[in-house]
């Protein structure tokens, strides 16, 4: 405490003093300075009898060395001076203290935590995938097996059974050999784990640049989103070309991110990823647009005009590596039929758009709405410093946002165009995948700052999970359990007969070692020249070839193909040539069913 200027000096009074109990009490100053009149003296005898009495105090008390009790106080006679205090300096002065109170650069500590958020997060995708369980599905047999009899024509030349390139959406040479050696050490299973391997791998290239766009809370949230979707579950556990090729598309995405302020030929790092996803499913083409419009948004915050030449580089590598790929190998036809030409189905518009907002609305809406809100506000970080750093206009945020969200319609867009909605839910997750960036953004901003609402984030993610959960379920329980039926017809195949049946694919893979394609025969059309030497096709074909006793095996699921299964059962029935071997019961997540086998008796 400071005195006030106008009362600059104070006497201090001496206390009682235990070594003076014989002294009068008139030895106490005043509040005048000077000692009291004793009764009796004159002044000047006094002030001389108090000079002598202390005097004698003086030499009766003994001395303390120096720095001894130095925190007791004085009480000694003094004058104490107080300092002025200047009119321009405040009396308490605050210490500084930070703007925040944590720090908004990257910290080790900060990583570790988010790497193991996202091992949880992949545990969980890991733990939903490896739940479902089934017999092989049709797709499964047929490219597994189809990579057995590839696998046999490279190294030992072997010829094909069939054209595997003519009509398969994929190369046959990339995935169904990749599946068959694993499948050759692990069987199913195997190959099945291979689709995990690589959905996780998909999952964490996601959050990896998702947090190079945004912040490791909004790569969080994407991921866990992306890891309970139907279409990631499932294909986490689907021996198929389909996990490998978004997979691919993932890698190659994040590799044009990653290389946003490297030099603009680094971007083409991308371009030969890229276009192997599209060898490895031809349909992944509809996602090189999104790929080449983020070469172009993502550089342009560090390169500015530089980023078009970045975009036009990317552009041009993958063109021309595709151009090559297509017109040095037979694969043109199997893109024209799988992809540019595919037939056209009877599905209608309002039923596609009712499946695809089944399988992925929650998570395009959640998308959408992190699109608006990151246009409006770029701040992706509580801290004040925040304020104050430099941010993309909102014209490149509300690009980044349309091309993302937009890439997400383009699978049930091209699908309402032909009609079917085969493979739609698995189409509908590589779409999801380019807007899951935005969907993370969304729950961040759906929980507000400091996690001030953390049960609506938790909340949409449940909604999500299950529903995951239950579309996986009854997805991977669509086809039935074809063991028993493989047990029942196991002894009556051998490499010699001529088979029908509603899956071929099925008992080929299974019966490998015994038979090949060449051997069966689909309930999908068919070609046939009897004895007569008339070329009949289509249902004529099959009347006309159960009257001859073409077939040594007949199994229907009752199905595949339902129409097409009554057309053969009613050529079966008083046909001399079959006789009705047994009928195989199963359960699907239709209800129940049976399988119908007929063997040729002459």
């Amino acid at each position: 405490m400071t005195s006030r200027p106008d009362q600059p000096t104070h006497y201090t009074p001496q206390p009682y003093d235990p070594y003076a109990e014989d002294e009068s009490a008139s030895t106490w100053f005043n509040s005048d300075g000077q000692p009291p009149h004793q009764q009796g003296y004159p002044y000047d005898e006094q002030a001389q009898a108090y000079e002598q009495q202390q005097a004698q105090y003086a030499a009766a008390v003994p001395q303390q060395p120096q720095g001894l009790h130095d925190d007791q106080p004085t009480y000694a006679l003094r004058t104490v001076q107080y300092q002025q205090v200047p009119d321009d300096e405040p009396e308490y002065h605050i210490p500084e203290t930070p703007e925040a109170g944590w720090d908004m650069a990257a910290s080790r500590r900060r990583a570790w935590v988010s790497r193991a958020v996202l091992l949880c997060v992949l545990a969980i995708q890991a733990a939903l995938s490896l739940r479902l369980s089934n017999t092989a599905f049709q797709d499964e047999a047929l490219y597994i097996a189809a990579g057995h009899a590839e696998l046999a024509h490279l190294l030992d030349g072997t010829p094909l059974p069939i054209d595997y390139a003519a009509y398969f959406s994929g190369s046959p040479q990339l995935y169904p050999v990749l599946g068959a050696l694993v499948d050759g050490q692990f069987g199913l299973t195997g190959a099945r784990c291979l689709s995990l391997l690589f959905m996780l791998g998909t999952t964490g290239l996601l959050y990896s640049f998702t947090r190079r766009l945004f912040n490791e809370r909004a790569a969080l949230a994407a991921a866990a989103l992306f890891a309970v979707l139907q279409s990631t579950v499932v294909m986490g556990y689907f021996a198929t070309y389909d996990a490998m090729a978004v997979f691919l598309l993932a890698l190659a995405t994040w590799i044009v991110v990653r290389t946003d302020r490297a030099p603009v030929a680094a971007v083409l790092l991308a371009a030969p990823v890229a276009v192997l996803a599209v060898g490895v499913k031809y349909a992944s083409a509809l996602y090189l647009p999104t790929i080449v419009g983020l070469a172009l948004l993502t550089a342009w915050p560090h390169k500015g005009a530089k980023s078009f030449l970045r975009m036009v580089l990317l552009g041009l590598g993958i063109g021309g590596l595709l151009l090559a790929g297509m017109y040095a190998t037979d694969l043109l036809a199997g893109v024209r039929q799988t992809t540019t030409d595919r037939d056209h189905g009877s599905d209608s518009a309002r039923f596609l758009l009712q499946r695809s907002m089944e399988w992925g609305g929650l998570m395009f809406l959640a998308a959408v709405g992190g699109a608006v809100s990151y246009v409006r506000r770029s701040r992706m970080n509580e801290s004040p410093v925040a304020l104050r750093l430099g941010s993309p206009g909102w014209r490149w945020r509300a690009m980044l946002g349309l091309l993302l969200c937009g890439t997400a319609v383009l699978a049930p867009a091209y699908q309402i165009h032909l009609a079917t909605v085969v493979s739609l839910f698995k189409h509908v997750g590589f779409g999801l995948l380019f807007a899951a960036p935005m969907a993370g953004v969304g729950v961040t901003r759906l929980v507000g700052a400091h996690f001030r609402y953390p049960q609506l984030g938790i909340m949409l993610w449940t909604a999500v999970l299950c529903l995951g959960i239950s579309q996986a379920d009854w997805r991977f329980g669509v086809w039935p359990d074809s063991s028993k039926m493989i047990r029942t017809i196991d002894s009556h195949v051998d490499a010699k007969g001529h088979y029908l049946a509603s899956t071929p694919e099925v008992p080929v893979y299974y019966l490998r070692d015994r038979t090949t394609h060449r051997q069966w025969q689909g309930v999908f059309g068919m070609e046939y020249t009897d004895e007569k030497g008339k070329y009949r096709t289509g249902d004529d074909a099959y009347r006309a070839a159960l009257r001859e006793g073409e077939f040594d095996l007949i199994v229907l699921d009752g199905l595949t193909n339902p129409r097409a299964d009554d057309v053969i059962a009613a050529a079966v029935k008083g046909n001399p040539h079959y006789r009705l071997l047994g009928e195989v019961p199963f359960r699907n997540s239709s209800g129940t069913g049976t399988y119908r086998i007929w063997i040729k008796t002459s």
